[in-house]
């Protein structure tokens, strides 16, 4: 499965994709979420991340750009030993997004 396949469309310029990275059978999207999908325009970057295992994309955490972000994950990845993995890779995206 490409990034290509894993998610619909992706847009840098439509909808902030940064870039994706694997693990498995799972991708993992990493997204900064604009004003317009409930960011706030005065406050610091927020990110989102989806995976896509086989079952279609969905958003499984999110979190700001702080010294100190507490990031929210959903579902059955709260307390999943893969999730400082994917936070590490993120921030790696963040830094040096794939969509330049």
């Amino acid at each position: 499965m490409t990034a290509e396949t894993a998610f619909a469309e992706p847009h840098p310029d439509k909808d902030g994709w940064l870039g994706d990275f694997s693990r498995g059978p799972a991708v993992f999207a990493v997204f900064k979420v604009g004003v317009e999908a409930g960011g706030h325009p005065f406050g610091p970057p927020e990110y989102r991340i989806e995976c896509n295992d086989g079952a279609g994309p969905r958003e499984i955490c999110r979190f700001v750009d702080e010294p100190d972000p507490v990031p929210e994950w959903r579902g059955t990845w709260v307390g999943d030993e893969w999730c400082d993995w994917i936070l590490k890779r993120a921030r790696e995206l963040i830094a040096h997004p794939q969509n330049t």
